[in-house]
This record gives C-alpha cells, structure tokens and sequence, in this order.
C-alpha cells in the first residue's frame, strides 16, 4: 500500500477501475501518512478526516457499480488553503483570516467533488498568495523536497510539498505570477498554468483577480490534463497522439535568459538538447516589449492587490509578515489613471506578442532561473529576499502578463524545470506538446541514468 503513495493520480484512477485499489484503503492509506508524517503540520494546514471517509466510501460504492463518475473518482488530492471548503477553515496563509471557515465549497471544489476526488485537506500557502518563495513565518514554511533548509517556491508551497512528500495524489493550486508553477519546478513536479477565466474563481480568495488562475500541480502531463478536465467541468484533452517532430519552439532569450544560474542553465540545456533529437525545430527569438509590461506590471498588481485587501490589512498590519505587508501595500499610491494606462499598455503588448509567435508551436525558458533560496537567510536579509523574490517570479510572470497558458516540467536536475507557454485557451495544445517532451524527458534521464 505504501506504493500507492508515489503512483500518480492517473494510475491509481486506473487500478480503482479495475478493482485492484479499494478508494477507502487508498483514502486510509494517505490520512495515516499525514497524521504519523513529521512535516505534517508544516504542509496541511488542516486535514478533512471525515469528509475524506466518506468521499471514498462513496468512491468505493460507484466503483463496485460500474457507476464511476471519472477516471479520478477515488483518488485523494490537496488543496490550497484559499479555496473555500464548506465548514473546514480557509485562510489564505494569513491571521487576517483565522477563523475564517465558509459555509460553501469553492466552485471547482464542487467539480472536482462531482467528480469523484476525494479531499485530504488543505494545504499551507505563502500569505496571501503573494510570494514565490513559499516562506510564510506567519503559519508555516513547507519543506523542499531538494533542500531541507531551503523554501519550497510559492505561493502554492504546501500543495507541492503535499505530493511531493507522498502526501496527497495530487494538489490544487492558484496561479498568479507563478504559484503553481514555481513550487512545481522547485519540487520536481508537474504544474500547469491555465488561461485566466478559464477556471472558476468563485469561492477562491483572491489575490490579483485581474491575474490568478487555478491549476494542478501533480507527478505527470496525463495528471495535469485529467485534473484541469475535472475543475472545469469538460472533458480532458486526447493526449494520445502527442509528438515533438516538426515542432517550432523558441526559447525567448529577452529577460527570461538573463543571468539564470548555472544548475537551472545547464538542466535547460540538457533538457532542449533532448528535443531537438526528437526533431523539435528550436529558435532564439527576442521581445524587447517585454520590457515595457514588467515595467507596469508593480503598478497592476499591487493595484489590484490592494484594493480587495486594503481593509483588513490596514484593520490589522501587525498581523502580517513585514515583506508582504510591503508588497501589497506598494499598491496605496497606484492612481487610477497609472492603473489603466498600464493596463491600455500591456494589451498592446499582448496583441504584438501573439503577431509576433504566431509561427510558433511553443515558446520556452527555464522556469525558474535560480534554485530554492535558504529560508533562514531569507528571513534575516531583506535585500536578499526581495532579490530572490522578484527572480522566483520572473520567468513566470511572463506567462501571467502575456495572458498565456503555461506547463512546467521535470528536467531530471532537482528543483530545475522548463516551462513551455502556448497563447490562451490553447491548454489541449500545450498537454500534447508537454506528454511528447515529458516522454523525451524521461528517456534522456533513464540513458543518462543507465549510462552512469
């Protein structure tokens, strides 16, 4: 049974359906993990028990019918603790909320419940969301998986330390600047970035609701896929055709290339190698407008941040970590007018980065260009946390700003991935591409592997 701990969702889905796997053995299997694990109270926030039980016993019922309700009814996830869950406590990483327990299920909580997943619990988060560090003195640090002193990446930190310490199947995040997608990487995960809109925000305490979005952060592209099907309500793109030959990629060197450290460097390289000898066709390309949207994205963000969570931050600032106090309140002096003028700006910048791919499959960087920072450092140094802070998020954010949908992947070097972006709503697009490459990924690191 410890097995099933490290299988991924889509696995375990397929061994319920074929009555290998009982849903209450798994559900037991997993709940006994987090209550005897020592990072347990570091990574789960709080633990749904009962309402797990008897999820899976309703799971193990339609299994034993042939009434499954999807290729996940079962199998047991996290959540971030911003998605509302009714009668749990959800409190976005932050005292301002504690207490805070909703009387409803956040809209694609309802989906995934629908769907059969089974809810373990919710996970730690970076407070408010705001960070892609993943260090949140205020409630809990989650571990990296690579790195015992290191922060895990945020701000979905506990959702990624959830399956990565065999703690959940899968976990479900929140995307604002990288939130999936930076835990992900920095754990050796999969994490997919949707289009914003495209999943349901309601119920989901916001950060930026003009940026966040909800994804999965799971083991595999076929867990990403199933998942992003099920929190929406839709059915799951066919994956079964994915192929790298012929692909047109870029890797876009303005900004996203600039001064990434050796380990992620070298991890992207070996990763771009091993699609090219799968006939990916790869180009450098630049943007210089690029520029121009990390430019007024501090105004957007702290804008829009600020204006839904100016009350209870300026009710209780001692409450908060000072860093984040800090960000979110670099949105008191944003005018009205600097916030639509750069708005006005960025869709200009949007139209011509789509004008100016079009020829492209994909595009791609690293996803994140440092490793996991040292969290005691990081609470000690201030310089030090805003400089690793603002590097975390700067390859992700592009997909945010450019209003793409994005996919980070394993590269095989710990706590390195790489990030492939495709324009918005094209989320079936991006999972083929991303099941090819994970493919090559993963037959590159097992010669590599057999070789050494």
């Amino acid at each position: 049974m410890q097995d099933w701990l490290w299988m991924t969702a889509a696995d375990l889905g397929r061994e319920i359906a074929d009555g290998t796997i009982d849903p209450v053995a798994l559900t037991e299997t997993y709940l006994t993990a987090i209550d005897r694990h020592p990072l347990r109270d570091r990574i789960y926030a709080r633990v749904s028990h009962d309402r797990a039980r008897a999820e899976a016993r309703a799971a193990a019922t339609r299994a034993a019918s042939g009434l499954r309700r999807s290729p996940l009814d079962g199998v047991p996830v996290s959540w971030k603790d911003l998605f509302d869950t009714a009668g749990l406590g959800t409190e976005a990483g932050t005292k301002l909320m504690a207490g805070r327990v909703p009387d409803a299920d956040a809209e694609v909580l309802q989906n995934a419940t629908a769907a059969g997943l089974v809810c373990l619990g919710k996970t730690h988060m970076s407070e408010i969301a705001f960070s892609g560090l993943g260090l949140n003195p205020m409630t809990a640090t989650p571990p990296c998986k690579n790195d015992a002193e290191a922060v895990p990446g945020g701000s979905s930190s506990g959702a990624a330390a959830s399956v990565a310490f065999g703690l959940a199947a899968a976990g479900i995040g929140s995307d604002t600047g990288g939130s999936v997608r930076i835990p992900s990487a920095w754990n050796d995960l999969v994490g997919l970035k949707t289009s914003h809109g495209l999943l349901s925000l309601t119920g989901v305490v916001p950060l930026c609701q003009t940026f966040d979005t909800v994804g999965p952060l799971c083991r595999s592209v076929e867990d990403a896929n199933l998942l992003f099907g099920l929190l929406g309500g839709t059915k799951s793109a066919d994956l079964g055709a994915a192929s790298l030959a012929g692909l047109n990629v870029a890797i876009l060197d303005t900004i996203a290339m600039d001064g990434v450290r050796d380990a992620p460097l070298q991890a992207f390289e070996n990763a771009v190698a091993l699609l090219e000898a799968q006939g990916v066709n790869v180009t450098h390309a630049n943007f210089p407008q690029l520029a121009q949207a990390f430019d007024v994205a501090g105004n957007l963000y702290a804008g829009d941040s600020y204006g839904w969570w100016r009350d209870k931050v300026e009710a209780a600032p001692e409450k908060m970590f000072p860093q984040i106090l800090e960000r979110v309140r670099g949105g008191q002096h944003v005018s009205a007018a600097d916030y639509v003028s750069g708005w006005n700006l960025l869709r200009q910048v949007r139209d011509t980065f789509t004008a100016a791919f079009a020829g492209f499959d994909a595009v791609i960087m690293p996803t994140a260009p440092i490793l996991p920072p040292n969290a005691d450092r990081l609470l000690t140094d201030d310089a030090y946390y805003k400089t690793e802070n603002l590097l975390a998020l700067r390859n992700t954010r592009i997909a945010n700003l450019l209003d793409l949908t994005s996919l980070t992947l394993p590269t095989g070097t710990p706590s390195c991935g790489i990030m492939f972006n495709t324009p918005k709503h094209a989320e079936a697009r991006l999972l083929r591409i991303g099941a090819a490459a994970e493919a090559a990924l993963r037959a590159g690191q097992d010669t590599k592997d057999t070789i050494t």
